[in-house]
């Protein structure tokens, strides 16, 4: 009669082990583990166009541009100093409709950007035309767009425009038909948020004639091109190195995702 009783005792045991495992799938896996398992698991679609070791995708001015410490580094020195803007374009193709995001780190004088839906200029070596995410070290137009070669600024930090199908022309750097219409915040304001001489995150938004530049997560400028006979719908996409004083620009952590 005992030996009934332990085993009953031991049989119930089991089962509601068993039952609070059915209730709680996750028992006996570490949270953290399952929550990397889950993101490896879902993707977010982004894919790495870098690969932080080589130039291998890239061509470029090896002179002013090279690899170290897992970035992407575009830098002039007194000894390299340039008379024309020169790139690091990627070869992998020309995205329409896509989300960029990398990580950049400049110096205080610094100038650089990053070209999408560009063209070669073919009058200059490693040069592109076309809608550029401005960035540079004292952080007075970092995050505006701006078009290289073309039409100049389209939108400075902290404003929402549309460029309408009308003639126009660049006037003190800008395009005089551009339209603002709306704000996206105080320009200095924005500027507070962006870190300078340190790391800080970038993300492209760009689909049909939308185009929206966010800078650790704060979007900082918002065009709608309606310019039917400037604007471009797909090309390529390059880093820039712009004519100035010694510099350095840096940039990881590089990926795509077409839309």
């Amino acid at each position: 009669m005992k030996m009934i009783k332990q085993t009953n005792y031991c049989f119930a045991l089991l089962f509601a082990g068993l039952l609070m495992g059915s209730c709680n799938p996750g028992a006996g896996t570490d949270p953290e583990t399952k929550s990397e398992e889950a993101t490896a698991a879902a993707g977010d679609g982004f894919e790495s166009i870098f690969d932080g070791k080589t130039l291998d995708g890239w061509k470029g001015d090896s002179i002013h541009w090279r690899v170290e410490d897992s970035s992407l580094v575009g830098e002039i020195t007194p000894s390299t100093t340039i008379e024309k803007n020169t790139f690091m374009i990627w070869q992998g193709g020309q995205p329409k409709d896509f989300e960029l995001k990398l990580d950049f780190k400049i110096t205080e004088n610094g100038n650089s950007g990053i070209n999408y839906r560009s063209e070669m200029f073919e009058e200059v070596p490693f040069a592109l035309k076309g809608y550029q995410a401005d960035i540079d070290g004292k952080n007075s137009y970092t995050g505006q767009n701006y078009e290289e070669r073309g039409r100049t600024t389209l939108a400075y930090r902290g404003q929402k425009t549309t460029i309408p199908a009308k003639e126009g022309a660049s006037e003190k750097n800008a395009w005089n038909a551009m339209v603002v219409d709306g704000s996206l915040g105080d320009s200095d304001s924005l500027k507070a948020l962006i870190k300078s001489d340190d790391w800080n995150s970038c993300h492209l938004i760009i689909k049909g004639n939308h185009l929206q530049h966010y800078v650790n997560g704060v979007l900082m400028s918002d065009v709608t091109d309606d310019d039917t006979v400037h604007r471009k719908m797909e090309g390529l996409l390059g880093v820039q190195v712009h004519v100035g004083p010694p510099m350095k620009v840096e940039y990881r952590n590089i990926r795509i995702k077409n839309l």
